[in-house]
């Protein structure tokens, strides 16, 4: 037991840095930075850790991402609804498409409605005016990206057996 969780929190760290440098490649979308690796992350950890480490390493990357000035307070909600949403949709389904499902609507609608509070209170009346607008889209095309290159990553590992040898490796 004690093993596992130490291999389980290890892949979450790798995972949360993996997104915190993949945020160096972004590009801009309206008011958002899209960084599709996060949702590539997002994914892969709901696919092999579960929901409640795939919610860890969004919020990690996260803060590491503001910290670091790699990104902004929207990465907060930008990341963490899809990974929860995806991880809790594949945990109870263990269906891939629908996972991938879940991470998109995740972080464009859920997150990209909560980007509205999260602009009044904390980014101040100006950004709030167009959060509640300008962040749906920004996040859907940057979870779409994700979500495409974790279906191929995912895919790929099904295809050669290898995803079912790492689930139970990490699941011992």
């Amino acid at each position: 037991m004690k093993r596992t969780n130490t291999k389980k929190i290890a892949l979450t760290s790798v995972f949360c840095a993996i997104a915190v440098v993949g945020s160096l490649f972004s590009f801009p979308v309206f008011g958002s930075k899209c960084s599709p690796v996060q949702h590539m992350v997002n994914i892969l950890c709901a696919v092999l850790l579960g929901p409640g480490y795939g919610l860890a390493a969004a919020f990690g990357a996260s803060l590491f991402r503001n910290l670091l000035g790699l990104g902004s307070l929207m990465a907060f909600p930008g990341s963490m609804f899809g990974a929860l949403l995806c991880g809790l949709v594949y945990w109870k389904t263990k269906n891939i498409l629908a996972t991938l499902i879940g991470e998109v609507f995740g972080t464009s609608v859920l997150g990209g409605l909560c980007a509205y509070p999260v602009a009044i209170f904390l980014m101040g009346q100006s950004a709030a005016g167009i959060a509640f607008y300008a962040y749906i889209v920004p996040f859907l095309i940057s979870t779409a990206a994700g979500a495409i290159i974790s279906a191929v990553i995912i895919y790929s590992l099904k295809k050669s057996n290898i995803l079912h040898r790492m689930q139970e490796s990490l699941n011992r």
